[in-house]
């Protein structure tokens, strides 16, 4: 496989996606990261031998991705957010860089570009977070190389930190959770990489796919099955959603860098139950069960 240009490659989807081309493939890379401190935490979490080229730069930054794109027949986008900020909008993070990355796709003749979205986005959403990403969709949908669009949920994986937090939760004798029967419908990290790694192999193509876990089940539940594989009781009392929308419009308003924002709360609370099985047919992939990844991210968890 010719080389292949991956952008937010820092993130734990990035470092593991870029593991497995470099060590399993020996594809040639090349990562796109915003500062100097990115590029050395992701060389440092590669082994030496890694052969990896690694670009510092702005994703909205025209000239720099147009250059990172030359020589390249592939990208897979991994830049995205789900907490806006002064400084980083949802239109900035998800439909500049897209807009940039299909200009520079088309400058470089890259043949296909692997966006990774969110469960859930539709151009209809009230939701700011959602509406953006679907956007950014379109966008790529509308490049000149073939788009593949893979939607994901939650995504748990070794050492990141939602399944950190996941288990934190399992740990306590007692959670307070916002609207606890919210589906989940979590997927294994090594089942995101290798359906990205399909969509790179497969026929040049527009596709849109929604993938998911095996198993869609309230939070509730999902943090009682982890505090069960850690051998843990747990209680799991429900509070209003609409409270943490109280406390998150409060926030906004008293700063500028909110830990927690309106936008954020309804990614995290959209309801996930999809019918997965025609993302997993195109992209010939077995999921993960969920007791299994639960175990690999406990195992990584009480390893540190």
């Amino acid at each position: 496989m010719s080389r292949i240009l991956i952008t937010g490659a820092n993130g734990n989807i990035g470092q593991r996606l870029l593991l497995e081309l470099l060590e399993q493939t020996s594809t040639p890379v090349r990562a796109l990261v915003r500062s100097e401190r990115a590029k050395a935490s992701l060389t440092a979490a590669l082994p030496e031998s890694a052969q990896l080229e690694v670009v510092v730069g702005q994703y909205t930054d025209q000239a720099v991705v147009t250059a990172a794109a030359q020589d390249c027949s592939a990208a897979v986008h991994l830049v995205g957010i789900i907490k806006e900020s002064a400084a980083n909008s949802f239109q900035a993070a998800h439909v500049a860089t897209s807009e940039v990355l299909a200009r520079a796709a088309e400058a470089a003749n890259i043949q296909q570009v692997v966006y990774l979205s969110i469960l859930g986005s539709t151009p209809s959403s009230s939701n700011a977070c959602l509406r953006s990403k679907a956007e950014a969709e379109q966008v790529l949908l509308n490049a000149t190389c073939a788009a593949k669009i893979l939607r994901v949920p939650m995504v748990l994986g070794e050492g990141d930190y939602a399944s950190a937090a996941l288990i934190g939760r399992a740990h306590k004798s007692l959670n307070f959770v916002l609207r606890a029967q919210s589906l989940e419908q979590p997927i294994y990290v090594g089942d995101v990489v290798t359906a990205v790694r399909a969509a790179l192999a497969g026929p040049l193509e527009d596709m849109q796919l929604d993938l998911a876990g095996p198993e869609s089940l309230p939070r509730a539940e999902l943090i009682q099955r982890t505090a069960a594989l850690l051998g843990r009781p747990t209680k799991v009392v429900s509070l209003p959603v609409d409270l943490g929308y109280a406390a998150a419009f409060v926030m906004e308003k008293l700063s500028a860098n909110p830990p927690v924002t309106r936008a954020m709360l309804g990614v995290l609370d959209h309801d996930d139950r999809v019918d997965a099985q025609p993302a997993l047919d195109v992209l010939a992939l077995q999921l993960t069960p969920l007791d299994t990844m639960l175990e690999h991210c406990i195992a990584a968890f009480t390893a540190v």
